[in-house]
């Protein structure tokens, strides 16, 4: 599938349209937008779970955009790592923690369903991380308080494509780079 909008539009939509009625899964959970600011800005290495090389995935395209605009994007897919394969010009890691130990991980990104997303929330937090994203669909608000109770930043059922355009955001502050 060939992207048709500017990158930072909202595409979240996906593959015949697989996103677009999504109805939010949010019980009490209210993302706050000081918040997403913080995260976007302040965020420089992200590593994403769930990272595709197939590229009618929102993955993908999240990855390389994000790339793009200057984040340090590190996938995370077990299958591509056991295959040594990069994504991206990136290498792929087979977990967290792999990253974690040669990089620092800012923002954890989460691209898995919302029933395996609180795994990688606790892996998060074991791995000193300062925040996690949970992308559009993605809803675990039991792992979200964890994550908020260990001090880190959450955003959950949303996409960083839709929120930059919103928010004003071009990318990660210059002087905290």
């Amino acid at each position: 599938m060939r992207w048709k909008h500017h990158p930072l539009a909202f595409f979240a939509i996906g593959v015949n349209k697989r996103f677009a009625n999504i109805m939010s899964k949010l019980g009490t959970w209210q993302n706050d937008d000081q918040v997403i600011r913080r995260v976007l800005k302040e965020t420089k290495t992200i590593a994403m779970v769930g990272a595709s090389k197939k590229t009618d995935r929102a993955s993908n395209h999240v990855m390389s955009t994000m790339q793009q605009m200057g984040y340090k994007v590190i996938p995370i897919n077990p299958v591509m790592a056991k295959q040594n394969e990069t994504l991206h010009g990136e290498r792929v890691y087979s977990d967290l923690q792999s990253v974690a130990d040669e990089y620092t991980v800012d923002m954890v990104d989460i691209f898995r369903a919302s029933n395996a997303a609180g795994q990688f929330v606790d892996e998060a937090i074991a791995i000193g991380a300062k925040s996690v994203w949970l992308q559009l669909g993605v809803v675990d608000e039991e792992a979200g308080k964890r994550a908020v109770d260990a001090n880190l930043l959450v955003v959950m059922d949303t996409c960083p494509l839709m929120e930059f355009p919103r928010l004003g955001i071009t990318g990660p502050d210059e002087e905290i780079l």
